[in-house]
C-alpha cells in the first residue's frame, strides 16, 4: 500500500510539473501572439494584454486592491510607429526589423537623398536630417520625446558596400500622456493579512515598428508573466498566513515608469512588504540564475542558496549588487527588500524581433517556480 501510495504521489507531481510548463508555454504563447502586437503602443497592444492579466487575475480568484478592478492607470509620453515603415538603401529594399530600425526618438520623414561618410560606421543625408548607422545587432527600445532627425540602424551584413542612396516612407505618432495602468493583485493571508510578500514582472514590451512588424518579446518578459501567474494561480489554491501580492507593471521598457508611480501611489503600504521579488528574463537557465541586490541582503540570499542547494533546483545562483536595471529598483529605493531574479545561458535574443516563444526554452521553470514558492514560505516565517 505505502509502494502504490508512493507511485501515486510521484506521477502526480510529474504531472502537474507538466502541466506547469505547459501552461508556461501557453501563457508565452499567447503574450506573443500578432494579437498582442508587441504588448506596446499600437494596435491597442499594451491594452490587451492589459485586459489578458486582469481577466487571468480574476479567474484565479485574486483580490484587487481598490476592491473593484486590478488596474492602476497612469500615463506618460510615447513616440510610435503606426504606419509606413519602408527603407532603401543602394536600390535595395530592406525589411523591417531585421534589416534595420528605426532610431525610437525618430522624427517621421518621407524622402530619397545621398548618404555622406560621417565616420566608420555614420552616413548622413543632411538635407533630409537623416542618419544612417551600421550596427552588429539592431536592438530597439521605447522613447518619450521625437528628435529633429531621424535615425535608421541597419544591420551591416544587410547591404554590400558602404551605403551611398537612401529613400524613406517612416511615419511617427507622437502620443501625449498615452494611458496604461499596473495589474496589481493579491490572495489575503489567512493570519496575518497585512503583512506582504510580493512578486513583480513588467507585461509590456517594446510593440509594433510599422504595421507589419511587431517585437514578440518572450523572454522579456512574456517568460515573467507566466512565471507570476503561476505563481498566482498556486498561491491562489493555496493561501499562506501572509497576503501575497502580484504586480504586472506597464511602462517598464519605457524606463521603469509604472514601478516607479507605484512606489510613489502605492496600493499597499511599503513597510508592510516584508519582500519583494521582481521577474525579468526567465525563459533559459542552463548556466543558473542572478540575483541583484543579492550583497544588499545577504541573509535572504543565503537563504535562496540554501533551498536551492538542498533541492539541486539550478546549477548557480550568482550574486550582484544593487543596480537600476529593472522595476526592483525602485522599491529598493523606497528601502523596501527586493531581489530581481534573471535566468543566464540559452538564447542571446534581447530587444529584437528574433525573441520569440518558438526558440524560448524554458528549461529551468519548473525549478524556478519551486525555487520561488519555497523561498516566499520561507521567508515569511514568523
Amino acid at each position: 500500500m505505502k509502494r502504490n501510495l508512493f507511485i501515486i504521489l510521484f506521477f502526480s507531481t510529474l504531472a502537474a510539473s507538466a502541466q506547469d510548463s505547459l501552461f508556461a508555454r501557453r501563457i508565452v504563447d499567447t503574450l506573443t501572439s500578432p494579437y498582442f502586437w508587441g504588448r506596446g503602443y499600437t494596435n491597442d497592444g499594451i491594452g490587451k494584454a492589459a485586459r489578458f492579466v486582469s481577466e487571468q487575475y480574476a479567474e484565479y480568484g485574486l483580490l484587487p486592491f481598490d476592491g473593484h478592478n486590478f488596474e492602476q492607470p497612469f500615463s506618460f509620453d510615447a513616440n510610435t510607429f503606426p504606419g509606413a515603415m519602408e527603407v532603401t538603401v543602394n536600390g535595395i529594399s530592406l525589411m523591417p526589423g531585421k534589416d534595420f530600425i528605426i532610431g525610437p526618438q525618430s522624427r517621421g520623414v518621407n524622402a530619397a537623398g545621398t548618404l555622406v561618410k560621417s565616420d566608420s560606421i555614420h552616413y548622413i543625408d543632411g538635407n533630409h536630417r537623416i542618419v544612417l548607422t551600421l550596427q552588429n545587432k539592431l536592438t530597439w527600445s521605447v522613447e518619450q520625446e521625437v528628435a529633429d532627425f531621424t535615425e535608421i540602424e541597419v544591420d551591416k551584413r544587410s547591404i554590400a558596400g558602404s551605403p551611398e542612396t537612401i529613400r524613406v516612407n517612416i511615419e511617427n505618432k507622437f502620443i501625449k500622456d498615452f494611458t496604461t495602468a499596473n495589474i496589481c493583485g493579491y490572495v489575503k493571508g489567512t493570519a496575518r493579512p497585512d503583512s506582504f510578500f510580493v512578486f513583480t514582472a513588467h507585461y509590456d514590451h517594446l510593440g509594433g515598428m510599422g504595421n507589419k512588424t511587431y517585437f514578440p518579446g518572450a523572454n522579456d518578459n512574456a517568460s515573467g508573466v507566466s512565471q507570476l501567474l503561476s505563481l498566482a494561480r498556486y498561491f491562489a489554491q493555496h493561501p499562506q498566513r501572509y497576503s501575497i501580492a502580484f504586480i504586472c507593471f506597464s511602462g517598464e521598457e519605457a524606463g521603469l515608469l509604472g514601478s516607479q508611480y507605484f512606489s510613489l501611489h502605492p496600493l499597499v503600504a511599503l513597510d508592510k512588504i516584508r519582500f519583494l521579488i521582481n521577474m525579468d528574463i526567465l525563459g533559459t537557465g542552463e548556466d543558473g540564475i542572478t540575483a541583484v541586490n543579492a550583497t544588499v541582503y545577504p541573509k535572504e540570499f543565503a537563504l535562496l542558496n540554501k533551498i536551492n542547494d538542498e533541492n539541486h533546483y539550478l546549477v548557480k545562483i550568482a550574486s550582484r549588487g544593487k543596480a537600476a536595471n529593472s522595476d526592483h529598483y525602485w522599491f529598493t529605493e523606497k528601502r523596501v527588500p527586493a531581489f530581481f531574479i534573471y535566468t543566464m545561458g540559452g538564447i542571446k535574443a534581447y530587444h529584437d524581433v528574433f525573441d520569440i516563444s518558438r526558440t524560448l526554452p524554458l528549461n529551468e521553470y519548473n525549478h524556478l517556480f519551486k525555487l520561488m514558492v519555497e523561498f516566499s514560505s520561507d521567508e515569511m516565517k514568523p
